[in-house]
């Protein structure tokens, strides 16, 4: 009886090593880190502001009394005696008490304020706050105006942030938001460039958010809509901008808190070294089908 042939143990592919890519230029870092304070000061200054009247209107004109499209407030719980957070939303109220309308504070209990101070610019003076989120934002144009100068003319729009064609399949697309769903980050290959959800993401901010939260805040202005009365016509009265000015504000906190959590997934230090160095580390993906 012939013996039957035997086969070689298979011998695994030796493992790809790290590489270390130039992921992010001079000007996107600088421009990035600019941004982040500037977009935590407004922030901050722009929530004591709107503690001076935690309203938002539709039109020209808001004041009390006049029915608002949202509200943070306070109300005084019959049973207790004590205030209790309200939160009304297109005549929907809900109860927000250590949240948002009533805070804790050490000293004085529960203390009736739109929005807790740890949120807000430190110190009483609302004059501060304006003072503040005026600077910082003539600062954030400025900024941001270098960053659209930069990426129009050194292609980093088109190289970066342009979905290819491949990334616009339906396959592709699905891919990524199962990724996404899964927190999964990308390996290999699939680490050199963008994946389509982030494109889209940065695009949106970049092109409309950002614009659109710059112009609102101009519209509040009545220095600026005496020389642009146009932009009462564009966003529908002085209040109304107020009231997308605040949305588009909370569409950026959402975007920087998913931000966040993908550098987390993806890896914090790598993701904070290519920001900081422009470095980053490819991880290698083991198999087949590890890029797409």
């Amino acid at each position: 009886m012939a013996a039957s042939e035997v086969s070689p143990p298979a011998v695994p592919d030796p493992p790809h090593p790290r590489e270390v890519i130039y992921r992010h230029g001079v000007v996107v870092r600088a421009t990035h880190w600019i941004n982040v304070v500037c977009l935590v000061l407004l922030l901050a200054s722009g929530l004591k502001i709107f503690n001076s009247h935690p309203a938002l209107y539709w039109g020209n004109y808001g004041y009390n009394g006049v029915p608002s499209v949202l509200s943070i407030g306070a109300a005084v719980d019959p049973a207790t005696g004590e205030p209790v957070g309200v939160t009304r939303i297109a005549g929907w109220s809900f109860v927000t008490t250590g949240v948002l309308g009533v805070s804790y504070d050490p000293v004085r209990g529960r203390v009736a304020r739109a929005f807790p101070p740890w949120l807000t610019l430190p110190g009483a003076d609302l004059g501060l706050a304006r003072d503040w989120h005026f600077l910082m934002a003539w600062l954030f144009v400025g900024n941001g105006a270098v960053y659209l100068l930069f990426g129009a003319l050194s292609g980093h729009f088109r190289r970066d942030l342009a979905p290819a064609a491949d990334q616009l399949a339906v396959r592709h697309v699905l891919a990524d938001v199962w990724d996404h769903l899964r927190l999964r980050a990308p390996r290999g290959e699939a680490a050199r460039r963008y994946n389509f959800l982030q494109k889209l993401a940065y695009l949106v901010v970049v092109f409309v958010l950002l614009p659109v939260m710059v112009l609102s805040g101009l519209t509040m202005s009545p220095a600026v809509t005496a020389a642009m009365p146009g932009l009462f016509d564009l966003f529908g009265g002085r209040q109304s901008a107020r009231t997308i000015h605040f949305l588009v504000t909370n569409l950026l906190v959402l975007f920087v808190l998913i931000h966040v959590l993908e550098v987390f997934v993806a890896g914090v230090v790598n993701g904070m070294r290519s920001m900081i160095t422009g470095r980053y580390v490819i991880t290698p993906q083991a198999g087949p089908g590890a890029t797409r």
